[in-house]
């Protein structure tokens, strides 16, 4: 017995990589597409939800089937809801491609944090997705260019104001890796010394005792983001927030 699927209503999900130099993202390409630009080759990974699947349970299936991956970090955008969104040779492509008879299609808007390892890349390549430079992108299909660009924004966010760089990053990089990732999203140029002086000072990452290999300059030292600390700080943080907010 197959399972049931929603007719109106899809996630999609803007999927985050940094391969050391820039941030990219996962596309599926379409087998159906048009070179004048009405369907576009490129789309995000995406699905109808079916009828006895929460919203967050499909877009953990969607990112399972395109990397293979479970418990990746993952948090909801916006709702995307036009009538028009998906109109005109779009809503034809939706309709014959899941099987269904729809006039219009809401999609809930997610974004994920994978690590692209040897791994990763090789089923994301086997399953006909590919990893493509976030600046690179001009066209996308329907309107998944305004949802990249709303999971960009919130990435951009996220990125200031927790630890979730490090959802992108191996389990020991260096400095300069973290400071590469950082202007890699943020888009900024960032001071070397600034950067080094105030993430140690943060107390959020332990030092290893491996070194780079194999490299032309002076192997950097690999460290490890210490998530015990980081929960540390924002308890007392909270904490402290709490009492100075008491009115005496």
């Amino acid at each position: 017995m197959s399972l049931q699927m929603n007719q109106s209503l899809s996630v999609d999900c803007a999927v985050f990589g940094f391969d050391g130099k820039v941030l990219k993202v996962l596309l599926i390409e379409r087998r159906y597409w048009k070179p004048d630009g009405r369907l576009d080759r490129l789309k995000l990974p995406g699905a109808m939800i079916l009828e006895n699947e929460t919203l967050p349970e499909a877009a953990y299936r969607v990112l399972k089937e395109a990397t293979g991956l479970e418990n990746v970090y993952l948090r909801q955008l916006e709702i995307f809801s036009d009538p028009q969104r998906v109109s005109g040779e779009e809503l034809a492509w939706i309709n014959r491609y899941h099987g269904i008879r729809t006039e219009r299609v809401v999609t809930v808007s997610y974004y994920a944090l994978v690590k692209l390892d040897p791994h990763t890349v090789a089923f994301t390549t086997a399953a006909g997705a590919q990893w493509v430079e976030v600046e690179s992108i001009q066209h996308l299909a329907m309107d998944h260019k305004q949802i990249l660009a709303a999971a960009l924004s919130s990435l951009c966010r996220e990125m200031l104001q927790s630890p979730v760089a490090f959802e992108l990053l191996p389990r020991k990089f260096t400095i300069r890796q973290l400071q590469d990732l950082y202007a890699a999203v943020l888009g900024i140029e960032i001071d070397n010394r600034n950067f080094r002086k105030k993430i140690l000072s943060s107390g959020f990452l332990t030092p290893t005792r491996e070194k780079e290999h194999g490299v032309a300059h002076k192997p950097a030292q690999y460290y490890t983001f210490n998530r015990s600390a980081y929960k540390r700080a924002v308890r007392e943080k909270l904490r402290l927030g709490f009492i100075n907010n008491w009115k005496y």
